[in-house]
């Protein structure tokens, strides 16, 4: 792909590779070098199979492609071809199974290398691995893949971005050979490497258009402005959109509209995963209907994780259960993305021509069903916008009051809206005109709600239904029990549901929601027996306020007796908050005995509750708790004893703000633990150093703690090293790690 001059940044990733192709057990092994298209995978694997130690190391090496639509026989032949007398007659009238023989028989006579690049299925290694004699020499097969399913084999190397200094360096090389960069061009030429993100092929592009440009700023500016747009209009290579269109080509259907539609956010925008997930089941994308014990959202979040194996979408952050909580796509696959969007006319951005009118905005609202915006919504808005076809909008745009004159616009102009994205519009009230939009399955709405009138009730096609307002209440008007395909009801406030006169009978009565499966937040209040029934499959719930009036008893139940009742919910917040009194106030005497908690719980979350730490004893008992996240002064109080028999489950815990001194545990208080995470507590004097026998320990991050605290984890990492240096055998505390911050403190 790239010539030898252009080899960056590779050297320490070739020596890793050379030493897993020349170590190890004399058995065959598979090494695999995976990564994004362009990222310079054959580069390498070539820098690796033309090294001096590899050559006198393998008696016989042989290099091959590996093409979506392959054929056995002439890979075998490929193979074939690089022995020293090679004689393709006699293979010609030959089935691929003789010439199969004819290769492992040559192939057992000595130590061999074959480099297979760019293999796309694990079917494709199997059908071809099979071939390749186990001749015990230390023989190697080294691959190439975009696909991280495919190079889950023995040793796996994932190949990284160029990181800044590297890609000024490869820049550099192209642009001007062994002659140095001038001085006033500095400053321009690192912008513009910046903004190839570390990827080499983009690197190389525009190393290339800036070799036949003058050494003139203007010229490097013009550049810099639109890095993309050069790469793209790069019409005598193009390989960038090639080898992103090969990848694109080749993917099943159902993938390709769902990667299309990064293209409609910014770029280099971090989406949330629960976002896109809502909104490619909005979109109709998420072609595979629900099956028994597999939702929309498992089957589309199977999708993402499909692109991402692809290397396509790269993961920006996980949560603390493992899941991908953004993700984003490289600025060369949006810019495919892009293109590949107007070609099939997939959905249209509306941009800014001059400060009153919108280039292409009357043919895109003729032809698009789906269109974005970016910037200048509000000069957007106030031209009074017409779509009849229009199914999908989206705005990022910056943050604005919408004028009381345009609160009807939007539904208004787009009548047949499926899609409404409207987060940075705030509106001064709510706009009732969308009572009318009936085939809205998606609403993000922004503004100092306090009430949502009973017309929302017509939004009977609503499945994600999220609500931003200012306001610390918001009371719910409308019957959402007649939202009969909603599934996430999102409101950041201490929303206020309706309840029922009629109890359901059973799980398939009309009265039952059996889609809902998120709700927060709401308020303890409308925690009630009547209000839960009705939507018996929750997964996710929040509730926020007073929490006194959740677990207060009254004839011995109370409002929280009603959650022991969800089956299915696995994740439950509890955020008491009892503005406009002080904190101090909503301190709670104690928690409901782990019974009375619902069954399946999962994930827990406790904020400014100012529980006595022996409460936790009643968190310990709840059987398949994985995840507790206890928010600031969720616990008060100097000690933590932790008592045998509980927590058997937690695999992650995180204390925030907190007064404790005094942590005592150890390591079977705690056998299943992963992750541990301390922010702010500003008091504790040391970690347990009993953790370090937890064997399933990974993970210990410290964020403005003591410098004993500091002390005790780096503490901790020794002994974990040192059991692992004693046990060779196991894989005791192998890959462990201590971080600390701020960074001044932070350990190795």
């Amino acid at each position: 792909m790239f010539g030898e001059n252009y080899l960056v940044g590779f050297e320490d990733e070739a020596e890793k590779l050379i030493r897993l192709l020349t170590g190890g057990s004399d058995e065959l092994e598979v090494v695999s070098i995976v990564g994004m298209p362009g990222l310079g995978k054959t580069t390498l694997a070539k820098l690796i199979y033309n090294h001096p130690h590899i050559k006198n190391e393998f008696y016989y090496r042989a290099w091959v492609c590996v093409s979506p639509e392959y054929s056995r026989k002439q890979v075998f032949l490929g193979i074939l071809s690089h022995s020293a007398n090679p004689s393709d007659e006699m293979y010609e009238n030959m089935t691929d199974e003789k010439i199969a023989k004819e290769l492992g028989a040559f192939l057992e006579k000595g130590k061999y290398l074959i480099v297979m690049d760019d293999v796309w299925t694990e079917e494709a290694l199997n059908d071809l691995k099979i071939v390749f004699p186990k001749n015990k020499m230390r023989s190697r097969i080294l691959l190439t893949s975009r696909i991280n399913k495919v190079a889950n084999q023995e040793e796996t190397h994932y190949l990284r971005f160029l990181n800044s200094d590297e890609s000024w360096t490869l820049l550099q090389r192209k642009a001007f050979d062994t002659e140095e960069c001038p001085r006033e061009l500095l400053r321009l030429g690192r912008r513009i490497a910046d903004e190839c993100h570390g990827l080499p092929l983009a690197l190389v592009t525009i190393g290339g258009i800036l070799r036949e440009k003058d050494t003139k700023s203007y010229q490097w500016e013009k550049v810099l402005e639109s890095v993309n747009a050069y790469i793209a209009m790069d019409q005598e290579k193009k390989h960038m959109d090639n080898i992103i269109a090969l990848s694109f080509n080749h993917m099943p259907y159902h993938l390709k509209a769902c990667l299309l539609y990064f293209g409609v956010f910014p770029e280099e925008f971090f989406v949330p995963a629960w976002k896109l997930i809502c909104l490619w089941i909005a979109e109709g994308f998420i072609q595979e209907k629900e099956k028994e014990g597999k939702s929309l959202e498992d089957i589309a979040e199977n999708y993402l994780g499909d692109l991402i194996d692809r290397n396509l979408v790269m993961v920006g952050e996980r949560g603390l259960n493992g899941k991908v909580k953004t993700c984003f796509i490289h600025s060369m696959v949006y810019a495919f993305c892009k293109n590949q969007a107007e070609r099939e006319d997939f959905f249209q951005e509306i941009k800014p021509f001059d400060q009153v009118s919108y280039s292409s905005s009357k043919s895109a609202l003729e032809i698009y069903r789906r269109i974005c915006i970016h910037s200048g919504i509000s000069n957007y808005i106030s031209s009074k916008p017409h779509g009849p076809n229009v199914r999908s909008f989206l705005c990022f745009s910056e943050e604005i009051i919408l004028q009381a004159e345009h609160i009807s616009s939007i539904p208004k102009a787009f009548k047949l809206l499926r899609v409404l994205d409207a987060r940075p519009i705030s509106f001064t009230r709510f706009p009732t005109d969308l009572a009318q939009l009936v085939h809205l399955r998606y609403l993000v709405l922004a503004g100092n709600f306090r009430i949502l009138p009973a017309a929302i009730s017509s939004l009977w096609n609503m499945q994600t239904f999220i609500v931003v307002t200012s306001s610390k209440t918001l009371e719910i008007k409308g019957d959402i029990w007649k939202m009969i395909q909603l599934r996430h009801l999102k409101t950041n406030a201490s929303t206020s549901l309706p309840g029922s006169l009629a109890k359901p009978k059973n799980k398939d009565d009309s009265l039952i929601n059996a889609n809902l499966r998120t709700v927060s937040t709401i308020s303890p209040e409308s925690c009630k027996e009547d209000v839960f029934a009705r939507a018996p499959y929750l997964n996710k719930l929040g509730i926020r306020g007073r929490l006194a009036q959740l677990l207060g008893t009254k004839d011995a139940s109370s409002l929280f007796d009603s959650l022991g009742k969800l089956d299915y919910l696995e994740t439950l917040k509890l955020l008491n908050n009892v503005f406009p009194l002080p904190p101090s106030e909503g301190k709670l005497t104690g928690l409901p005995q782990s019974y009375k908690f619902p069954p399946n719980l999962k994930k827990l979350t406790l904020a400014e509750t100012l529980l006595d730490w022996v409460h936790m004893s009643t968190l310990g008992l709840l059987p398949k708790l994985e995840i507790l996240k206890l928010k600031d002064d969720a616990f008060k109080g100097d000690i933590w004893k932790t008592e045998d028999g509980g927590f058997c489950t937690l695999e992650v815990l995180h204390i925030g703000k907190t007064d404790l001194v005094h942590w005592v545990a150890s390591a079977h208080h705690f056998p299943r633990l992963e992750r541990l995470y301390l922010k702010r507590c500003s008091n504790l004097q040391a970690i347990p150093l009993g953790l370090a026998d937890v064997p399933s320990l990974q993970i210990i991050d410290l964020y403005c703690t003591t410098k004993s605290a500091a002390a005790s984890a780096r503490k901790l990492l020794l002994h974990k090293q040192q059991m692992q240096e004693a046990d060779q055998q196991t894989t005791q505390g192998s890959g462990f790690k201590v971080s600390i911050y701020p960074p001044d403190q932070e350990d190795q």
